[in-house]
């Protein structure tokens, strides 16, 4: 969020990207939140996708909405008065937020569709080839085994304490 010239003031899309410790730096740097709350008070659309929402909550623009993120992080928008929603793509009014890395495709066409139109979206489906067929069922928490999951929360967990704690700082 450096632009070299200065952001329009009257946004279409406010959209954000998400990641992990880049992530939690902007959901906690003042500039950052009051730019967001600012052109998100405006914008059309307010969106993001994976850990994105976690920026959003922190600058009060999911209070009151559904929305989705990341499974390692979703839980920590309750903090910023959101209800999370286990979904790929979650809409509530002129919010809309996807989950994880891979729900941005979907994310995407959502956004294309809603944009655009139904038919532009499936033509981009189409040019695209998005057809999922993973080898494995493992993509969700919910399919995932035992043990990969035993596997990603371990690995995910100092991910997932840092955006509670941030979160909870919110509330206080």
């Amino acid at each position: 969020m450096q632009p070299s010239k200065p952001a329009p003031r009257d946004l279409t899309v406010l959209f954000t990207p998400g990641g992990t410790e880049g992530t939690l730096a902007a959901a906690s740097d003042a500039e950052t939140l009051a730019f967001m709350a600012d052109r998100g008070g405006r914008a059309k659309y307010i969106t993001s996708v994976c850990s994105g929402s976690l920026i959003l909550g922190a600058a009060g623009l999911l209070k009151g909405y559904k929305a989705t993120s990341h499974w390692s992080c979703r839980d920590a928008l309750a903090g910023f008065g959101a209800i999370p929603t286990e979904a790929r793509v979650v809409r509530d009014r002129n919010r809309i937020t996807g989950a994880g890395v891979t729900a941005g495709l979907d994310f995407g066409l959502a956004m294309v569709a809603e944009l655009r139109d139904r038919t532009y979206a499936e033509c981009s489906q189409l040019m695209s080839e998005y057809d999922p067929d993973p080898p494995f069922n493992a993509g969700s928490m919910k399919t995932a085994p035992p043990a990969v999951k035993k596997a990603m929360v371990d690995l995910a967990s100092d991910f997932s304490r840092k955006a509670q704690a941030l979160a909870f700082a919110k509330t206080r």
